[in-house]
């Protein structure tokens, strides 16, 4: 199975074992990677704990990323009601699977896959936010009624997981403007924009509509990929760089 080749997989987490970052409250360390044959191709699994909320992610790379330029990635939260129960309530599912499946067709690539279930809020408070969608709001001003910003994600820790697998660029697949700011706000290099677009169903669409016009995601796109100009100024200088 192609893929991080032993020597290079020793090597990091040789290099992970005693890492800590210094002047930074978020901090990743890699603490195992194996092989994980999938129904979309041949992946290694790469599990990641990091000391900012105790939680463990994870990153499935298919062929070789380390050291390498312009890895496709697509960064996705998790989602219990759609990865694993099939919900129609959001697109979730689909885009993993449809990411899962275009990376694995491609030379390498990877899937981070964060625990920050609910836009950042949990799943108690994400089905707190379903009550209130159930009752007429939308799924942004439904966060917001619970007390919190309408998406509380922060992506500092997947800058740092894709840092410990030394990736140097990456095309992001992706429809959300936001996490592309934040990602290059977090020292990432990205050189282009795979959209992820799945058609609406009967009860996602107004989920769906909401996302294109308040939070201006990419889903009416019809372009393959959108290639970025970088910018420079747009640096995170408290990152670990191996």
């Amino acid at each position: 199975m192609s893929g991080i080749p032993r020597p290079t997989v020793e090597k990091l987490l040789k290099e992970n074992e005693d890492h800590k970052c210094s002047d930074s409250e978020v901090c990743v360390k890699l603490v195992a990677l194996a092989d994980l044959p999938t129904l979309y191709g041949n992946y290694q699994v790469a599990a990641f704990w990091n000391n900012f909320d105790r939680k463990e992610h994870a990153a499935f790379v298919h062929g070789d990323v380390v050291g390498m330029e312009e890895v496709p990635v697509r960064l996705h939260s998790e989602c219990l009601t759609g990865d694993a129960i099939g919900s129609l309530r959001c697109d979730c599912r689909e885009q993993l699977v449809q990411s899962l499946k275009r990376i694995g067709e491609m030379e390498c690539g990877i899937v981070l896959y964060m625990r920050q279930e609910g836009r950042g809020i949990g799943f108690m408070n994400k089905i707190r936010a379903y009550q209130l969608q159930d009752e007429g709001y939308d799924t942004l001003k439904a966060n917001e009624v619970l007390g919190f910003k309408p998406d509380e994600r922060d992506y500092d820790l997947a800058a740092h997981m894709l840092g410990s697998l030394h990736v140097k660029s990456v095309r992001l697949l992706t429809n959300n403007p936001e996490k592309i700011k934040d990602l290059q706000t977090h020292g990432v290099k990205i050189t282009s924009i795979i959209p992820v677009v799945v058609p609406p169903n009967e009860y996602n669409r107004f989920y769906l509509e909401t996302k294109r016009r308040k939070a201006g995601h990419m889903l009416d796109s019809s372009r393959k990929e959108i290639f970025l100009e970088q910018r420079d100024d747009l640096v995170d200088d408290h990152h670990w760089n191996p």
